[in-house]
């Protein structure tokens, strides 16, 4: 591959996954507001329904976008890329009448089946994201496919952007003018439509150029509708069921929480605030999984470079590198997060309800951030098995077990079948991935040193958490001002005897530091005070 190219991909590649970032945060942060506003059953009303925005999102963002990239970079020629665009543009748009229809038509069954009726307008609100998902996949994935990272981040931004305005206004006129849980829901569904509509503004002379305007005559044979369709299916369906994984297993609390709660005796309305409590758990395990995949990923394009130019030895070495720096951060975001726990519950959402359950949680990032660092891998060795099996037996445990978990644990039950799932998961893709990558996690006795480090932190965490409080007094711990203080200082506590503690154990390789954010500046500050003390 020309150097000049491949310089191209790579900077496209840090352009995307800066705009990412940027649309995880955003994601994840403005739920902290909004559930101020609304309340716990206004949080309930609107995390009801939003995996099935979420599902949107993978497909038009994610999922299908690489898929299209990949058609468009096997076509030979120009006017080939644009009649294969035009094609898929076909293709998706049907699929996508379908799922708008299925919506619209069967809101009143799935809002039954979800253990709430009123939930049905909301449904039919959030179809309408799916009219303008063909236009924003094959937008994204000509652009990406063409190696063009700049129009899709542009999208993205702008799509986060105004549907996160949109949701803040909704939830603000809900506080000031009266709106029922129900009619703020449904306007802040409709976000999704008018982020779908003000991103595709970006698109505009792709679609006029490749998909309105007359076809123009075929230079080469072109693969038929039948056969895109089935690789859609197979090759488009895979990658969107890899990247919608959380997002499937909150589908499956949204129609089996609630139910579950109300069979267990919990009045409706009362079912209704407590999964508001239980959807806490989903901001920060986003917050979570930025952290722990967001430093892991910047090895990505070399991962991508080593595996084109066939050089193994150094693919190994990346793939250590990201394996060991996504777990090393996941496994600090988790015991951090169960430490602070009730300090963070209060701190973001005014009360210690369900922090039990959302310590049982957050335990989803070490895993999710490992199903997606091993996917990222896998796929680029185009094995594609393993993850396949893993999700589906993730997803089917999480099924069989999620309703009697609740029923007889409360969300308590819920959240200990969100991580058993995801662990099920994982092991599964852990177990049919080549014996280099399995033996990334055990070499060195490094996970030994990684629970050591990470348990000794949480201790301090926890006890210097509980000296504040017995210092300051209940009444004073309980006041919110103060709890941000504690909060505060435990992270810095945390990060500290962390980084100290992976230094002492050589947790990192030199090269597993320089991906961590001041690890060049912590590893000159190291190697200036060894020579010192010699």
């Amino acid at each position: 591959m020309p150097k000049d190219h491949l310089n191209t991909m790579f900077r496209g590649a840090m352009i995307l996954s800066i705009s990412s970032l940027v649309a995880k945060i955003l994601s994840a942060v403005y739920r902290i507001p909004f559930q101020n506003m609304v309340g716990n059953t206004g949080f309930y009303v609107y995390q009801q329904i939003y995996p099935i925005y979420g599902i949107g999102m993978t497909f038009a963002l994610n999922g299908f976008p690489t898929f299209i990239s990949k058609l468009v970079a096997e076509q030979p020629d120009e006017t080939s890329k644009s009649l294969v665009t035009r094609r898929v543009f076909h293709i998706l748009s049907v699929l996508s009448l379908l799922i708008f229809l299925t919506l619209q038509l069967g809101a009143n069954w799935i809002a039954m089946r979800m253990g709430d009726i009123k939930l049905a307008p909301i449904i039919g609100a959030v179809a309408w994201m799916f009219v303008f998902m063909p236009w924003l996949a094959t937008g994204r994935g000509y652009y990406q496919g063409q190696f063009l990272m700049g129009p899709t981040a542009v999208s993205q931004l702008i799509e986060q952007t105004v549907r996160v305005g949109v949701i803040l206004m909704a939830a603000y006129f809900s506080l000031h003018r009266g709106w029922d849980d129900y009619h703020m829901g449904a306007w802040a569904m409709s976000s999704a439509a008018i982020a779908a509509v003000c991103s595709s503004v970006i698109f505009a002379s792709f679609g006029l150029r490749h998909l309105l305007a007359p076809a123009p005559a075929a230079t080469h044979p072109l693969p038929s509708y039948r056969k895109l369709a089935h690789r859609f299916i197979v090759e488009g369906g895979t990658l969107c069921l890899v990247a919608a994984v959380v997002i499937l297993l909150q589908l499956i609390d949204s129609f089996s929480v609630m139910r579950g709660l109300v069979r267990q005796g919990q009045p409706i309305e009362i079912a209704k605030s407590i999964k508001g409590v239980y959807d806490r758990g989903q901001p920060l395990v986003q917050l979570g999984l930025v952290v722990a995949t967001s430093f892991s990923a910047t090895l990505l394009p070399a991962l991508t470079n080593a595996l084109a130019k066939r050089q193994f030895i150094e693919f190994k070495r990346h793939t250590r590198a990201m394996v060991h720096v996504s777990l090393a951060l996941s496994m600090a975001a988790t015991v951090g997060l169960v430490a602070l726990m009730p300090q963070i519950n209060r701190l973001l959402f005014g009360s210690m309800e369900g922090t039990t359950a959302l310590r049982v949680y957050v335990f989803s990032i070490l895993f999710a951030a490992l199903i997606t660092t091993y996917t990222s891998v896998l796929q680029s060795l185009d094995q594609y098995t393993a993850m396949i099996v893993g999700i589906i037996a993730g997803l089917a445990t999480k099924i069989g077990l999620n309703y009697l978990m609740v029923v007889h644990f409360g969300i308590n039950g819920a959240s200990l079948a969100t991580v058993a799932s995801l662990g099920v998961m994982f092991a599964v893709m852990w177990v049919g991935s080549p014996e280099d990558l399995q033996q990334v996690l055990l070499e060195s006795g490094y996970l030994v040193k990684l629970l050591f480090v990470s348990g000794l932190m949480g201790v301090v965490v926890l006890l210097t958490s509980h000296e504040i409080q017995a210092l300051v007094g209940p009444t004073m711990a309980a006041n919110r001002g103060m709890t941000g203080i504690i909060t505060l200082v435990g992270v810095i506590v945390g990060v500290v005897v962390f980084v100290a503690g992976a230094v002492a154990m050589r947790l990192f390789t030199i090269r597993e530091w320089l991906v961590l954010p001041y690890g060049k500046r912590l590893m000159k500050s190291v190697l200036k005070g060894k020579e010192h003390h010699s």
